[in-house]
């Protein structure tokens, strides 16, 4: 059986994945050089790739701190009722189980300028969708579950003996964290960087339906190569995409180098 599935699993994995990075790569250089960087070089191209490199900050950032602190909640914290983590729990799966363009309806239909909320907000200045703060907001419904679920089984496997043992030598919380857990985490939390980033770059349905797609206001790069490919500009398309693979896959296999340093380690 080995030698049908393992030639089979190759040919699968060159035909969804191999090929059309190859077909990416060639379509971002069939005008060669010139028509690569006029691609990438458009003053919406730049706003586009600006516009996502900011929101993947922004996003990692929030996910990072929010998702080690939920993640901590969720498996440390004796307080929090047993039936409220099993909610909570199954709740930090919804985006894995709706569409992302579900997601971004949800937002507009909460907080768009046609509702309570997003009337209030307005009247405050303060805008929602169509807007930055909404692309955020729709780029963190689809990525918050990568970093908890990293670090969570984590937390779980290393079970709390060595921090009840600091915490019983004198050791206040912050620095039992920071000593204890941090260094146990820390590797999770890598993980979890990369994969929420690499995410961010690839976030289209949601930020699509949350930010209207306005030219060098609310465009990101994955909505610019949707719109490029509608106009039929597709070797301007095809540069644009190319940079996202390219930093997508550098930092997965960034990812895996880190892991097997550490398994030398």
């Amino acid at each position: 059986m080995k030698k049908v599935w393992i030639p089979l699993t190759y040919i699968i994995f060159t035909i969804l994945i191999i090929i059309p990075l190859a077909r990416i790569f060639t379509g971002a250089w069939s005008d060669g050089w010139q028509g690569f960087s006029n691609a990438l070089s458009r003053p919406e191209a730049i706003h586009a790739l600006l516009m996502t490199g900011l929101i993947t900050v922004v996003v990692t950032i929030i996910n990072t701190i929010f998702g080690v602190m939920l993640s901590l909640y969720l498996v440390r914290a004796g307080w929090i009722p047993n039936k409220l983590k099993q909610l909570l729990n199954s709740l930090l799966d919804l985006p894995f189980a709706v569409s992302p363009i579900i997601g971004g309806l949800m937002i507009v239909l909460l907080l768009g300028p046609n509702t309570a909320i997003g009337s209030l907000l307005d009247d405050a200045g303060i805008k929602i969708v169509y807007a930055f703060p909404g692309m955020v907001i729709a780029t963190l419904f689809v990525t918050f579950p990568m970093m908890v679920r990293e670090i969570m089984p984590v937390l779980q496997e290393i079970g709390t003996s060595q921090e009840e043992a600091a915490s019983t030598l004198g050791a206040f919380a912050w620095y039992t964290f920071w000593k204890v857990t941090w260094p146990a985490i820390r590797w999770g939390v890598i993980y979890g960087v990369v994969l929420t980033v690499a995410r961010c770059l690839g976030e289209f349905g949601a930020v699509l339906v949350v930010s209207g797609n306005i030219i060098n206001k609310t465009q990101t790069a994955t909505t610019l190569v949707y719109q490029d490919v509608e106009n039929f500009n597709v070797t301007a398309a095809n540069g644009v995409a190319l940079v996202l693979a390219a930093v997508s896959v550098g930092l997965l296999l960034l990812m895996e180098w880190a892991k097997k340093r550490k398994e030398v380690h």
